[in-house]
């Protein structure tokens, strides 16, 4: 599902939230998601890694999900941006769910999460470990909290 970055991620305002994905990371994982890489964006898309960002509404929806996203969840972009975060997992498993992102909160980022998903298909997959992380400007003011793993 690689290939170009898809145009509404390139959308300015869109385009900063997802830079903040590797920035975030970066500033609180003391290590890079993107490696040096002068595209950023096109970097996040193409990443082996599954990454995906939510934003903080208070039903935080997902904003970002790069092509192994894409893939895992079994879905496409258009569609992956309307999908309330918390519907990625089943219904008996969002307390647990709700339960990390508050560690996540908390501490900044966690590396160690694991836990099943949903697809837009119906199918369960298993995710982790996981690393969460909370998405913040170079102010401090938080923007939404992301994650990554090996599909």
């Amino acid at each position: 599902m690689t290939g170009p970055v898809p145009v509404i991620y390139r959308e300015p305002e869109r385009a900063a939230r997802i830079a903040l994905i590797a920035e975030s990371y970066a500033r609180l994982l003391g290590q890079p998601l993107t490696g040096e890489a002068s595209d950023v964006l096109a970097a996040l898309w193409a990443s082996p890694l599954a990454i995906v960002a939510h934003g903080t509404e208070t039903d935080p929806i997902f904003f970002f999900g790069n092509a192994a996203a894409l893939t895992a969840f079994e879905t496409d972009v258009e569609a992956f941006t309307r999908i309330p975060s918390r519907l990625s997992a089943e219904a008996p498993l969002r307390e647990e769910r709700q339960a990390l992102l508050d560690r996540v909160t908390a501490n900044g980022f966690i590396d160690d999460y694991a836990g099943v998903r949903i697809s837009a298909k119906g199918k369960r997959f298993h995710i982790g470990p996981a690393v969460v992380w909370n998405l913040a400007d170079a102010e401090g003011r938080r923007h939404g909290q992301a994650a990554c793993f090996a599909p």
